[in-house]
């Protein structure tokens, strides 16, 4: 058995047995390293410095739980919140009440979802913010909090996979893009800016078809919850009555956290430049910021854990150089078979993602050697970039070390009724791979 299939059994195995994702991610580096042969201590030369790759994602993800902390000071999310609540708690109580309350939630968290990884930069930080405060509302609707989780994922993964804006311009051009033609240019083959997105379409059709399959027949019965307290690091006071100039500012400091997030590359400095300008806003007091840039760290802390594990099993797997080999294995399989060819490359990158937890991350490995493989096949370009980029995607909504799914549990687990690995993971892998598999495969073969 290849070391990396060994290793993502192992880690999805224990995740499985509702084992800690950073130890299965820890254990499950160290027994893929030993069965490839690396020496104890190679391993965790591997180990340590994977972890240095993961940090300035877990740093990232500090600034953005910090920026959306001093977001949430403002008033704005408890706003929306409480208007929910509001309009269900006055309401009837009638079915077609409580239908529209239902739907009007899934629409909100959606779109919130288009927003966060496009127009404002926030990424997964919204989700502790905006979600736990709703949490009273899905309960008295008896709502299944798996189709909610299924909806955050779907809106924060279908973006970037399909629209050049915010995150989406670094999958799609900086990443998906440029590695494709780097691994193809000795063969002539040029990806223009406009082919990712249009490669990207029918895969992407594939997760509106599995978000519709998890609403409306998987998870569409209702589920019983208990109103329980949410953690006390959701309790976040909001500030009082905002002057038009304080409003004002915060629609700046949104632009302006878009413009250097874009204009840098990085979250990192979007996320501090949209923290500085709110705290010039005057929305809290100045003796408190740290205070508050300490909550949003707090708040994305084991999601950072989560990604720096995942970077140090990603180091681990690049040293035991099983990637190729996994590789090279499948393609003895496949013979001449177009078809097979493609849905064999899809369900290696499955794997792959799976254990990195990162579709970003994900390409750079897997491009230099499917871009060759692509090519002798005869897939054109628009094929070729639609095989890439769905098989770094795929696992990515069903990974246990994923932000994709580490997000939705961070807010529906706030009163600790919402499991990461059966509530989120498993739902998100059924509803998202399966069909992303299924369509990416028909957009390789028909594009």
């Amino acid at each position: 058995m290849n070391a990396i299939v060994l290793s993502i059994l192992i880690m999805v195995t224990l995740s499985l047995m509702r084992v800690s994702v950073v130890f299965a991610l820890i254990a499950a580096a160290v027994v893929g390293g030993l069965y490839a042969g690396l020496p104890a201590g190679e391993i965790v030369t591997a180990f340590n410095d994977g972890l240095g790759n993961g940090a300035p994602v877990a740093l990232a993800y500090a600034t953005l739980g910090a920026f959306a902390v001093m977001l949430s000071r403002s008033g704005i999310t408890q706003r929306l919140s409480g208007r929910v609540i509001a309009s269900f708690q006055g309401g009837a109580h009638s079915p077609t009440h409580a239908r529209l309350v239902t739907w009007g939630l899934f629409v909100c968290l959606i779109l919130a979802g288009f927003i966060s990884g496009t127009l404002i930069p926030v990424h997964i930080a919204f989700i502790p913010i905006l979600v736990p405060p709703l949490l009273l509302v899905m309960n008295h609707l008896d709502l299944d909090r798996r189709a909610v989780a299924c909806a955050i994922t779907f809106s924060i993964t279908v973006m970037y996979m399909t629209t050049p804006i915010g995150f989406g311009v670094i999958f799609l051009n900086d990443i998906l893009m440029a590695n494709v033609n780097q691994a193809g240019e000795a063969a002539g083959l040029v990806v223009t800016r406009d082919m990712p997105p249009r490669a990207m379409l029918i895969p992407a059709l594939g997760m509106c078809l599995g978000l519709l399959v998890a609403i409306f027949v998987s998870y569409r019965r209702k589920r019983a919850y208990q109103d329980q307290p949410l953690s006390s690091m959701e309790q976040i006071p909001a500030a009082s009555a905002l002057a038009p100039w304080q409003l004002g500012g915060i629609v700046l400091a949104l632009v302006v956290a878009l413009v250097v997030q874009v204009w840098s590359g990085s979250m990192i400095f979007g996320g501090l430049t949209g923290f500085a300008l709110l705290s010039l806003c005057g929305i809290v007091h100045w003796n408190e910021q740290d205070t508050v840039f300490t909550q949003g760290m707090r708040l994305m802390a084991m999601v950072g854990f989560i990604m720096i594990a995942a970077a140090g099993f990603a180091g681990v797997m690049k040293a035991t150089g099983e990637v190729p080999a996994l590789v090279e294995s499948s393609v003895t399989l496949i013979g001449d078979n177009r078809g097979l060819a493609a849905l064999v490359m899809l369900l290696v990158g499955l794997f792959i993602t799976m254990g990195i937890g990162s579709s970003f991350s994900t390409i750079p490995i897997i491009a230099t050697l499917y871009v060759p493989m692509c090519l002798s096949f005869g897939f054109s370009p628009l094929a070729t970039t639609a095989l890439v980029g769905t098989a770094a995607a795929l696992g990515d909504a069903g990974s246990p070390a994923s932000d994709s799914t580490l997000g939705p549990t961070a807010g529906l687990n706030a009163d600790g009724q919402h499991d990461h690995i059966w509530d989120t993971v498993v739902p998100t892998f059924l509803h998202f791979n399966l069909p992303l598999i299924a369509f990416g495969w028909l957009a390789a073969m028909t594009l």
